[in-house]
């Protein structure tokens, strides 16, 4: 009699599971990062650039055996922070193990392609501050408490209001590749969200959903507490409708201020003047080649939600 039953080697086997479960890592980016952790006596390198080759070898490896592995940021204040909370010893391997499956878990991830980490690090640092921004926003509307003329909920009203001016300000600007820059003073650091949006042929405008997440909710954190903030837009004509003259590009770039839970348009001065001024040091800086500073246009506000 033959028996139907396949038998599966142990080692085979073994690779096969392999490949059903999920990896982790998290990598310390920059040097700073990378200096604080040799303290512990545990942590077994020396030199960050060796570090992020060891790394990427590993990432690498695991990809060619078809293990999907997520990496996010290693954050040695963080990860001090959460050995003290927990009793664990930070000197300790296995601490840092447990640290990187809970960024993993809760923290900003990306999933490893096969691509270098040079191109994937920016990327991710840029994950984690936006999912930060996320944060401190969500926070500040959290606080937003309920309208003392009718009880309604502030937050709601703000991100429904930050989702309208949104919209109407994207209709505005037409077909073109627009780069929209939002920041609020709202506690240190100042809120400030990136939006990138293109539109062609008069279409709807493609978007990224967590950028966009991110940037009404900022927008809806400065409505909700009427606190200082601008918003600056800076649009690359569609190829069709560049000038015929050269090759480069022609820009044209807007700005509004927050003012009543709304979108103020600014002047061609006032945002020739917000563009060009160093917002650390407060000194002017040249205007850019073939660039354009145009007044901001005018967007229909609905119902101010604090007045009725």
């Amino acid at each position: 009699m033959t028996s139907t039953h396949r038998a599966t080697d142990p080692t085979t086997a073994r690779r096969a599971l392999r490949r059903e479960i999920p990896s982790s890592a998290a990598v310390l980016a920059d040097e700073q990062d990378f200096t604080a952790m040799r303290r512990y006596r545990t942590f077994p390198f020396d030199d960050h650039r060796s570090y992020l080759r060891q790394v990427e070898t590993l990432l690498r490896r695991l990809a060619s055996q078809g293990v999907l592995t997520t990496v996010s940021l290693f954050d040695p204040a963080a990860y001090e922070k959460y050995c003290a909370d927990l009793a664990l010893d930070p000197d300790r391997p296995d601490s840092r193990s447990r640290y990187t499956a809970e960024v993993a878990r809760t923290g900003a991830t990306l999933t490893y392609q096969g691509e270098p980490l040079s191109q994937l690090l920016p990327l991710l640092v840029e994950e984690a501050d936006r999912q930060a921004t996320w944060d401190h926003a969500s926070g500040v509307l959290a606080r937003a408490g309920t309208c003392d003329a009718c009880g309604a909920d502030l937050a709601h009203l703000a991100f429904a209001r930050a989702t309208q001016a949104l919209q109407e300000l994207l209709t505005a600007l037409g077909d073109g590749t627009h780069h929209l820059v939002c920041s609020v003073a709202a506690g240190e650091p100042s809120l400030l969200a990136v939006l990138h949006a293109t539109s062609h042929d008069g279409a709807r405008p493609r978007l990224a959903e967590s950028e966009t997440l991110v940037f009404c909710t900022v927008l809806a954190a400065g409505f909700a507490l009427r606190t200082p903030g601008g918003l600056v837009s800076r649009t690359t004509a569609a190829p069709a409708d560049r000038d015929a003259t050269g090759d480069q590009p022609h820009d044209t770039v807007r700005g509004w201020s927050l003012a009543d839970s709304w979108l103020r348009p600014l002047g061609a001065a006032q945002v020739f003047t917000a563009y060009c001024t160093d917002a650390d040091t407060g000194e002017p800086i040249p205007p850019e080649h073939a660039v354009d500073y145009a007044p901001g246009l005018p967007l229909t506000a609905p119902p101010d939600p604090h007045h009725h």
